[in-house]
């Protein structure tokens, strides 16, 4: 497999990482994962600037330009050859010897950029009947908003719904739901769309973007409010959203059924003007070639 290390496509057996890299020894690194559909990145730009928000977040000073990154991911993607995949990107500060907590100067010690691209298909299966999850408390640090590569603490919320039998996590922070593992959270009220307000206890998820749109289109109300466990359990309808699960429905959270158990009149409602979305958007990508 062809994999992207710094600005070289290089085969992924030749990437060695030096012991000392900082997102290795320190978990000092972001990254962005973009969705492909038929060779089109979707929502790249939003992807790009979240990165560089995320960088800045991090005081890192990125080695390229957004479209000096752009040029390397596309020539990545070319090269592989997938038309329907997930692009995943990391910046790590890079190696600075010997080994200091303190930020070392980018001109000395640049940060060291990585890609792949994996194959990735819509979860259609699961978008149909629904997912099942638990409610795990959220012990994750207070800069959620960061897509740092330090992900111990979502994954060990993913692996305690699990061991509990349940396919997702939902994480509650002082009696409010926050965020799905690694997915903003939603829930329905009638026709009300709820979800955490943006800021430092959750991811500013890029489907979020998009599910702001089309709620205009449709419609619907939003409410960016953090809501109650309590009142989730009151809920009609709930989903989780992400660049590769796109929009996800939860039918049932500890045992106890969302609504009819069912995925709702309003999520499927979402879905298909999301999947609407992403063919409109291949297909303005198609006649621009």
């Amino acid at each position: 497999m062809k994999v992207l290390w710094n600005d070289q496509i290089v085969d992924e057996s030749e990437v060695k990482i030096d012991l000392e890299d900082r997102g290795y020894q320190f978990g000092d690194g972001i990254y962005e994962v973009i969705r492909i559909y038929d060779g089109y990145f979707y929502m790249e730009k939003e992807h790009l600037e979240r990165l560089w928000v995320s960088a800045e977040k991090v005081r890192m000073s990125l080695p390229f330009t957004r479209e000096e990154l752009s040029r390397r991911l596309h020539r990545l993607a070319a090269e592989v050859g997938l038309a329907n995949a997930r692009v995943y990107f990391q910046v790590t500060r890079g190696t600075a010897k010997p080994r200091l907590h303190d930020f070392p100067d980018p001109q000395v010690v640049p940060p060291v950029l990585m890609a792949d691209i994996q194959p990735a298909s819509r979860p259609s299966a699961k978008q149909a009947i629904g997912i099942r999850a638990g409610l795990v408390e959220d012990k994750r640090w207070l800069h959620c908003d960061i897509k740092s590569i330090s992900l111990l603490g979502n994954i060990m919320a993913l692996d305690e719904a699990q061991q509990n039998g349940y396919e997702e996590a939902v994480l509650v922070r002082n009696g409010y739901v926050t965020e799905a593992s690694a997915s903003n959270f939603w829930m329905v009220k009638g026709e009300v769309l709820y979800t955490h307000p943006d800021g430092n206890l959750v991811l500013p998820g890029i489907t979020k973007i998009k599910i702001r749109e089309l709620a205009r289109t449709l419609n619907l109300t939003l409410k960016e409010e953090a809501f109650t466990v309590k009142e989730l359990f009151a809920a009609d309808e709930c989903f989780k959203t992400s660049s590769v699960a796109e929009i996800l429905p939860i039918v049932e959270i500890d045992n106890q059924p969302i609504g009819d158990g069912m995925p709702g009149k309003v999520t499927k409602k979402i879905l298909h003007a999301y999947i609407e979305a992403v063919d409109l958007a291949v297909q303005a990508h198609r006649e621009e070639k």
